[in-house]
């Protein structure tokens, strides 16, 4: 009897103590009084004030490698933005058609289920036939003339109309111009590529330019190329230099012809209701460091043109030159079909045609 007394006390000793610590070391109430008295910490000086967790995540995609400029450029956009909203904002970059294809990736900002995205001109065709333009065959001779005019008031423009469909455009990251390879022979003339089945966006200019050169034109996801063109369920392809290289297309492929038969700009979009929702400083923030993000990504992709025709030629790929003019004359029928129905809005032709005189 003795010892069950015992224990009973001892029980209830412990059961004091162990309440007893609890009340001790429950959490205070977070008080309000310094923001309610407009008290502030100034011992970081002007730095932005940081509570060690994000206020804002944007998580922004692509369909890349995450070798490719694409890449490159948004990691050098997070860096940026972490660093200038003080840790305000996180910024999460996926590739490789993480998030899904482009098409899925425009349509998750307008479900308001992805914040971010950087997408060829092709899906947005959808949404304004202006930029249909910029996909027209040999639109532009060069680099400079074409970055030129998809930053001038044209192509912003293009992006501004994109705002009632719930997304708002940013500006343009590059891709480069598209060239041709295959795995049959050198494309040194447009009959070269006579009922060659050639990978092409889901983008109807680009098929009826390939049909106006007999080609047959195979519209196909991006991430299901490479397998089509090991397999051979498919002979070609057409993208820049950079994706050739990044995406190892120069071990299913011979032959790398340089016919640069399409510029290729990417617009970077943000959904508007996300975008809307930030504070008007972190909003200012957000453009900077994509424009300082979008100069850094084409140098990074001026870099690689440079060097790439040397080592994709090392690493098997035969390259040739073409004339371009036999190509601009075979896909005359393309400008006409597109410039000739309203498809593509004729004072809108004539501003892109004065840019590049």
């Amino acid at each position: 009897m003795k010892r069950i007394l015992t224990a009973l006390m001892c029980m209830a000793l412990s059961l004091s103590l162990f309440s007893g610590c609890q009340r001790g070391t429950a959490p205070a109430a977070p008080s309000s009084a310094g923001a309610s008295s407009g008290a502030s910490d100034t011992s970081a000086g002007d730095a932005p004030a940081t509570s060690g967790t994000p206020e804002y995540t944007i998580r922004i995609g692509h369909v890349l490698a995450p070798t490719h400029p694409y890449q490159l450029g948004l990691e050098h956009f997070k860096e940026l933005m972490e660093e200038r909203t003080g840790g305000r904002v996180k910024v999460e970059v996926f590739h490789s058609s993480q998030l899904g294809n482009e098409r899925d990736m425009v349509e998750g900002l307008q479900l308001g289920t992805l914040e971010m995205c950087m997408v060829s001109t092709a899906p947005l065709s959808s949404f304004t036939s202006d930029f249909l333009v910029f996909d027209l065959p040999f639109i532009f001779s060069d680099v400079a003339t074409a970055r030129g005019c998809v930053d001038s008031e044209i192509g912003q423009n293009m992006l501004d109309q994109l705002t009632n469909q719930g997304i708002k455009g940013l500006c343009y990251f590059e891709n480069g111009f598209r060239s041709v390879t295959n795995s049959k022979l050198p494309i040194t003339v447009p009959a070269d590529l006579a009922g060659m089945k050639i990978r092409t966006m889901e983008n109807p200019i680009h098929m009826d330019s390939f049909r106006a050169m007999n080609a047959d034109p195979t519209p196909m996801a991006f991430g299901e190329l490479f397998t089509a063109l090991q397999q051979k369920t498919i002979d070609a392809q057409e993208n820049p230099l950079a994706i050739v290289e990044t995406s190892a297309f120069y071990e299913v492929q011979s032959y790398l012809s340089l016919t640069e038969h399409f510029y290729a700009p990417t617009p970077v979009l943000v959904a508007q209701a996300y975008y809307d929702s930030l504070p008007a400083d972190i909003q200012t923030t957000l453009k900077e460091c994509m424009l300082e993000s979008r100069d850094f990504e084409r140098g990074v992709l001026d870099e690689m043109n440079t060097r790439l025709i040397s080592e994709l030629a090392d690493k098997g790929l035969a390259i040739n030159e073409v004339d371009k003019g036999p190509f601009i004359e075979a896909v005359q029928s393309v400008y006409e079909k597109y410039t000739g129905d309203g498809k593509i809005p004729a004072d809108l032709m004539q501003k892109v045609k004065d840019f590049t005189v």
